[in-house]
């Protein structure tokens, strides 16, 4: 055989041999995360002043403060304000998401979140999120965005709530 034929042979034996090493180290990685059943994430709460807390979490911070009635300057959302808007602006994630899945404007498309206050147990106890369609809207996706919405992660985690600890820790 002349060295210029080996030429192919070798490629082809080196590009099999990089495809089986990727194989191998994939299928190394996915042993490792069947071993693995969770993924611990930190944030840290600190404070600015006043009433106004802060949340910093992969490189962002989100501010949050008490309204003036409750002693804060009203500059921010208060974290309960902003528990109730993650709701909605989760299912408006699916929404957007599903639509361009499917290549549908989401233009004229609106969510409007009614929540029940219940005065006894001093706590919201239902929320209806209602999808505003617009009129051209395809009738075969109704009820697919539905199931869009009711699968965003806030409302995931409501349904299967995390087990919440409080602990003290004494720093130096």
């Amino acid at each position: 055989m002349e060295p210029r034929n080996k030429l192919p042979f070798l490629v082809l034996f080196a590009l099999t041999f990089t495809y089986r090493t990727m194989l191998w180290e994939i299928e190394q990685l996915s042993l490792q995360a069947k071993k693995t059943t969770s993924l611990i994430m930190e944030m840290k709460i600190s404070y600015e002043g006043k009433k106004k807390v802060n949340a910093e979490f992969n490189g962002q911070i989100i501010s949050t403060d008490q309204p003036l009635q409750a002693g804060g300057d009203g500059t921010a959302p208060a974290p309960f304000t902003l528990f109730l808007a993650s709701i909605g602006t989760c299912a408006g994630v699916s929404v957007k998401s599903f639509c361009e899945q499917h290549s549908i404007s989401s233009e004229n498309i609106t969510i409007s979140q009614e929540m029940n206050y219940n005065y006894k147990t001093r706590l919201i106890d239902r929320i209806e999120l209602k999808v505003h369609l617009p009129l051209d809207f395809p009738e075969k996706y109704k009820s697919a965005i539905i199931n869009a919405v009711n699968l965003c992660a806030v409302t995931e985690h409501l349904k299967n709530p995390p087990l919440i600890e409080t602990v003290t820790k004494m720093d130096a």
